[in-house]
């Protein structure tokens, strides 16, 4: 790809949005954890609404922060926690400690998660390892690999919650550079949750579309759509046919808190 092109396909890194979540008592607490984990030398990588707006452009205030990590290193990872001044928030409200431990201390909470919620996997090096890094307040930070973010939110489609708005706008900005390969191989027998969700993004974004590998849609049993050069980019229509309110980036960034 040359430069050019990777620009084009880069969406407007807003700074300020990513550090946001780590001033004032809420990053204080946040600064401790991930400090101490780096004095311990625990890999680790931020997943979560830290990740799709470092990957997409979005200004969602994040409610917590999502550290994933080794199932070998969850009893170390706790212990900075509770060193940290955080409780088990299992006290408050219960969840499934399987796959997740929940730190908190004055309303902030920190996510420790080593699999997915489904039992699905869990966390192995690559997660670790394959994202890119950010820089905030001086410190670099990696984040989970978007394929390995695509595939825990792709399950994420309950009554109360659905994540793939957050995933129509990470393949919108990620899906041309994406290991389409190594995330079928993630999903191997689910891989039709993936056959479900690139109809609608071709839906929304036709243009993008013809940007994702030809091969992908045999791989997936679709037909591959035949979209002319002049498709639009995104549909700004059947943008809002989803949802009036903002939450597609290329057609409008949503302010923080919404």
């Amino acid at each position: 790809m040359t430069k050019a092109v990777q620009e084009k396909y880069q969406p407007p890194l807003d700074h300020e949005a990513l550090i946001a979540p780590f001033i004032h008592r809420q990053g204080e607490l946040y600064r401790r954890v991930i400090n101490e984990a780096h004095k311990q030398r625990l890999p680790f990588a931020l997943g979560g609404g830290f990740a799709i707006n470092a990957y997409t452009g979005l200004r969602r205030d994040t409610k917590d922060l999502d550290i994933y990590i080794l199932h070998s290193d969850s009893e170390a990872m706790k212990r900075i926690l509770t060193r940290a001044g955080m409780s088990d928030y299992y006290e408050q409200r219960p969840y499934d400690p399987r796959w997740i431990y929940r730190g908190y201390a004055d309303g902030v909470i920190v996510d420790v998660i080593w699999a997915m919620a489904n039992q699905v996997a869990e966390v192995d090096k690559v997660w670790l390892t394959r994202g890119p890094e950010v820089e905030i307040k001086g410190q670099r930070l990696r984040l989970l690999p978007p394929e390995e973010l695509l595939w825990t939110k792709l399950y994420v489609l309950q009554r109360d919650r659905c994540d793939w708005p957050d995933l129509l706008n990470l393949i919108y900005w990620r899906g041309e550079t994406m290991d389409w390969d190594r995330l079928l191989k993630r999903l191997g027998d689910h891989a039709a949750l993936l056959g479900g969700l690139l109809p609608l993004f071709v839906w929304l974004c036709p243009g993008r579309a013809r940007t994702l590998p030809n091969w992908l849609w045999e791989r997936l049993n679709l037909v591959k759509p035949s979209l002319p050069i002049s498709a639009e980019e995104f549909d700004a229509h059947h943008v809002n046919l989803i949802d009036s309110r903002p939450w597609f980036i290329p057609a409008g960034a949503p302010e923080p808190g919404q």
